[in-house]
């Protein structure tokens, strides 16, 4: 081996791993933040560069080597100017590059807005009546939309191909999401008449029973533009629901009675189901040329009821005349102006604060589905400049969990650290969430969760930490919180570690939202492969082939895991651009007020 000198500095291993590449050799000339050498550990590669620009001397590693954290992996001499003076800072990123898995979800996104669909948006200021969105608009303050479900299309993929789907049923003909109205958030549930006549599908009563449920779990307000035709009986991806009589829709608005003020605006034809939204409303406002009937001309005539026009059916003056419609106005902009003001009666809290450029979220994630990235470097410009504080770094490492800012509203932040065990969830990591969760609780913090996890760690040697028990902690703790939750799928959701980090389950939180970059799945793609698929690869003798198949099927597993596929089915909230997420998570949270909180017995902090 070769002497060293005292003016040498050792590169170390950050973390345990086996050495898979090793990238430079003695006597090269590498600059500050140069790869090194690539370790892996749990699946995920590492590398280790650089610390500053200069001469290596010796590469201490070979390829397949063993390391322990802190061993040394290479030495080099620093350079005279940066002995002298520092490394510069190293290139800058391009904030204004869009990756690819980017650039497709705004297409998805943008697809969804009017602007993709003029004809439609043509027929219906022919008509005198404005769109879904530009209600929306009018309704909520500028910018302060944050949409839920906007991926959703209608559940008829047995009849029509997605791409159609897509371009014929966006949001699957409801956008819904959380806005502000004069500074105080509302649900927001707008039904889009442009979509299959606003009739209510598979999953839009989805999308429905989640806003409803939220405004419950928030307190906030409702407002429902009501118009459409009711049911849909063309939705046929769900054949085992017979009938849809389970549906939980009506049951979610109607526990908000009295809860929440809740309104309708209804114009045009507002038939059968959207009609019985409507009626479950505290107010009802309608359109001087509104119908609003528990049935239209279909259902009348299939009755035996007779044929009937739809503009006989609940017409206004008749609706207004018998207490269905408590005000009467003379078109949506005069009926949005009247929510407006209604939700004025019921309001109920800023600080100075700076952040980082959110875009550099961006590219935080690493293209290379393998390599783990800085997730402290993710909390630092998430949350507002200078504010984060980590607590108990040293404890359960393959999990963050610290205190901070977002927006000046303070919050706890649990984030998995793929530099330790893939971010796989240990028995240390898990009594660490879950105490900090019941601090977070007892102190009225709310709590964002980014979960990049491949799941809870297993073997013999997990199981001898007494890891049932103490995983079961998460599933006791997260159900039970009374402060809300916002998950951000950052990367890697797998399992029942995924769902752990969700506080249970990906309908517990208030917000769940992912990244592009993010992968959902029961197990990881390579265990599932393995597990799902051992006997089809075990009878293919050849060995190139059997890993030609084991990689197709990987591939596969991988692709259905992709967010907008869960988004599609409203597994997840939404897929976002990341530069969004600050905007997501104040926006989950911004009607809590502890102060007003109805405070539990208190609760106990473990000590564990």
């Amino acid at each position: 081996m070769t002497r060293v000198g005292p003016l040498s500095d050792p590169v170390v291993a950050a973390s345990a791993g086996t050495v898979v590449a090793v990238l430079a050799e003695a006597g090269q000339e590498l600059a500050k933040g140069a790869p090194l050498v690539v370790l892996e550990a749990m699946k995920m590669e590492q590398e280790a560069v650089a610390p500053t620009s200069g001469l290596v001397i010796e590469i201490c590693v070979e390829l397949g080597d063993v390391v322990r954290e802190g061993d040394e992996l290479a030495r080099l001499i620093p350079d005279d100017s940066a002995r002298q003076h520092g490394d510069p800072a190293g290139p800058d990123v391009d904030l204004g590059a869009l990756r690819s898995d980017l650039a497709d979800t705004l297409r998805r996104h943008a697809v969804t807005l009017d602007d993709a669909r003029p004809d439609a948006v043509a027929r219906r200021h022919d008509r005198g009546r404005r769109t879904a969105r530009e209600n929306a608009a009018d309704l909520l303050d500028a910018d302060s939309f944050v949409e839920y479900g906007a991926l959703v299309i209608a559940a008829q993929r047995m009849r029509r191909e997605v791409e159609e789907l897509e371009r014929a049923t966006p949001a699957d003909g409801l956008v819904t999401g959380f806005g502000d109205v004069d500074g105080g958030q509302v649900a927001l549930l707008a039904y889009d008449y442009t979509v299959l006549a606003g009739t209510q599908g598979i999953q839009n009563h989805k999308k429905a029973e989640r806003m409803f449920e939220l405004a419950r779990r928030r307190r906030t307000p409702v407002v429902v533009f009501a118009e459409g035709g009711g049911g849909r009986p063309g939705d046929t991806d769900n054949l085992a629901k017979a009938t849809g009589m389970d549906l939980g829709t009506f049951v979610a608005l109607g526990r908000l009675n009295g809860v929440v003020p809740t309104v309708a605006i209804a114009s045009g034809r507002c038939f059968a189901g959207n009609a019985a939204l409507a009626g479950a409303c505290d107010l009802i406002i309608a359109t001087r040329d509104a119908n609003i009937g528990m049935g239209g001309p279909a259902m009348i005539e299939g009755g035996g009821l007779g044929r009937h026009a739809p503009e006989e059916i609940g017409p206004t003056d008749v609706q207004a005349a018998n207490g269905v419609i408590d005000v009467v106005v003379d078109d949506e902009e005069a009926g949005t102006a009247v929510a407006r003001k209604y939700l004025g009666f019921f309001r109920g809290t800023r600080a100075d604060w700076t952040c980082a450029d959110q875009r550099r979220l961006r590219h935080v994630v690493p293209e290379n589905r393998r390599r783990t990235f800085a997730v402290r470097e993710l909390l630092d410009v998430l949350c507002d400049d200078d504010s984060v504080l980590e607590l108990r770094p040293e404890f359960g490492r393959s999990v963050v969990t610290a205190l901070g800012f977002i927006q000046g509203r303070p919050l706890g932040l649990v984030a998995n650290d793929g530099t330790r065990l893939g971010g796989a969830i240990d028995s240390d990591a898990a009594d660490k969430i879950a105490r900090f969760l019941q601090l977070c609780d007892a102190h009225g913090l709310p709590v964002a969760t980014l979960c990049d996890t491949p799941g809870f760690l297993v073997g013999p040697g997990a199981e001898e930490t007494a890891s049932v028990r103490h995983f079961g902690r998460l599933f006791v703790t997260g159900p039970n919180l009374d402060v809300p939750v916002c998950t951000v799928l950052v990367r890697k959701a797998y399992g029942l570690g995924g769902q752990a980090m969700a506080g249970g389950s990906f309908r517990v939180p208030a917000g769940i939202v992912a990244w592009p970059t993010a992968e959902l799945g029961a197990m990881g793609p390579e265990g599932a492969v393995s597990l799902g698929f051992r006997r089809e690869l075990e009878q293919i003798a050849d060995p190139d082939e059997r890993q030609r198949r084991h990689d197709e099927l990987l591939d596969e597993y991988v692709a259905h895991g992709r967010p907008a596929n869960a988004a599609s089915v409203f597994e997840v909230d939404d897929v976002i651009d990341p530069a969004q997420t600050r905007a997501w998570i104040s926006a989950t949270f911004a009607t809590y007020d502890a102060r007003r909180r109805p405070l539990p017995q208190r609760r106990r902090i473990d000590t564990w």
